[in-house]
């Protein structure tokens, strides 16, 4: 049975992943920080999965917990925002989104990607987002993370593609999630073309096609905001 990592999966993109990639006959490795509750939910929900729990921000939190786990397939999803204008922004605002995403996929890949190598196979799918194509403002912490994680993305799929492992990025849009409860989706519709806000399992099917099927796809970034970014 194939098997899969899933950084972040009680977020709303996070479980939409892990169940999709259960449905498609993986078994979910359901990573969480701090909402235990939820993560013992839906492992419960899924038959074939298993809770892992780790700090992605630290180091030795990550190593500790990943070294000896080999998967086919790793979504490196988990990111946090903490919006402020610039000249606003704390300096904890700015590090805390930075070590989230750009940190934490660097120590969580690191640790993931020598198994992948000595097995000459594997997928990356990292969580980017329409802000790290274009900016946004109030978001100059989220848009340079998501921002490095697609930089970080091209790059490594140039280093690893000899040993036969694909890294490719999905960049959500507006998608319905925990991070958009406070935002006036109803005027904001107005900007998308296709006149809608996306759903977790928009991005889901996406990173499923990605991991899974694009066989000959990598160091793509796929844009999901339903034409809102071109």
């Amino acid at each position: 049975m194939r098997k899969v990592l899933i950084t972040g999966s009680t977020g709303a993109i996070g479980e939409a992943c892990a169940k999709q990639f259960h449905n498609a006959g993986y078994f979910v490795y359901l990573h969480y920080r701090s909402k235990k509750v939820k993560a013992e939910e839906l492992c419960a929900e899924l038959k074939n999965s298993e809770i892992i729990t780790f700090d992605i921000r630290d180091k030795e939190s990550v190593k500790i917990a990943l070294e000896n786990l080999e998967i086919d397939v790793l979504v490196n999803n988990a990111g946090i925002t903490k919006d402020a204008l610039f000249f606003f922004m704390e300096d904890e605002d700015w590090n805390s989104v930075i070590d989230t995403s750009v940190n934490g996929t660097y120590y969580v890949t690191k640790v993931i990607m020598r198994n992948m190598i000595k097995n000459k196979s594997g997928s990356v799918v990292n969580v980017a987002s329409v802000s790290g194509l274009v900016g946004n403002i109030g978001q100059t912490n989220y848009s340079t993370a998501k921002g490095a994680m697609i930089a970080f993305t091209k790059a490594l799929s140039l280093e690893v593609a000899r040993y036969g492992i694909r890294v490719n990025a999905v960049a959500p849009g507006l998608i319905e999630s925990e991070m958009t409860d406070k935002l006036d989706l109803k005027e904001m519709k107005k900007s998308i073309p296709l006149k809608r806000v996306g759903k977790p399992d928009d991005v889901a099917e996406c990173v499923v096609f990605l991991a899974d099927k694009a066989s000959f796809v990598t160091g793509e970034v796929l844009n999901i905001s339903g034409g809102m970014v071109r």
